[in-house]
């Protein structure tokens, strides 16, 4: 069986051990069900590394906020050419983010555990398919 990439794994947002089991329970508009599993239910990876690990993930979220406000910044004024009205671009980020928001809580999440924990590496021999029957 060919491994599973680590960009399609982060895209789905795959434990990053296995690349097998769901780190999200529910989906990501789902009100009360954006939720991280404690543990991996594949192979019972423990997320949150160390207490308050998470807390670091506001960092990379605040950094995923900027580059998406000077988005919409770019993207409302190539919409518009309305350079003169500061209540449509601070409506357009603030409704903007908040509804980028879901996605930040959960893709900063996994950029941190992807790409920021050294004690966390895939472990090919765990990215197996356990739901197929055996023969």
């Amino acid at each position: 069986m060919a491994e599973t990439s680590k960009s399609w794994a982060m895209l789905h947002t795959k434990c990053p051990r296995c690349r097998r089991g769901a780190m999200f329970s529910g989906g990501m508009y789902n009100f009360g069900s954006n939720k991280i599993h404690e543990v991996c239910p594949h192979c019972n990876l423990h997320f949150e590394i160390e207490p308050g690990y998470f807390y670091a993930a506001m960092y990379i979220s605040y950094a995923l906020n900027v580059f998406e406000g000077f988005g919409i910044v770019a993207l409302t004024y190539l919409l518009t050419h309305n350079a003169s009205s500061p209540w449509l671009y601070t409506g357009t980020i603030i409704g903007g983010l908040f509804v980028l928001s879901p996605i930040n809580f959960r893709y900063s999440r996994v950029l941190l555990l992807y790409l920021m924990s050294p004690k966390i590496n895939y472990q090919p021999h765990l990215d197996i398919d356990d739901s197929t029957p055996y023969l």
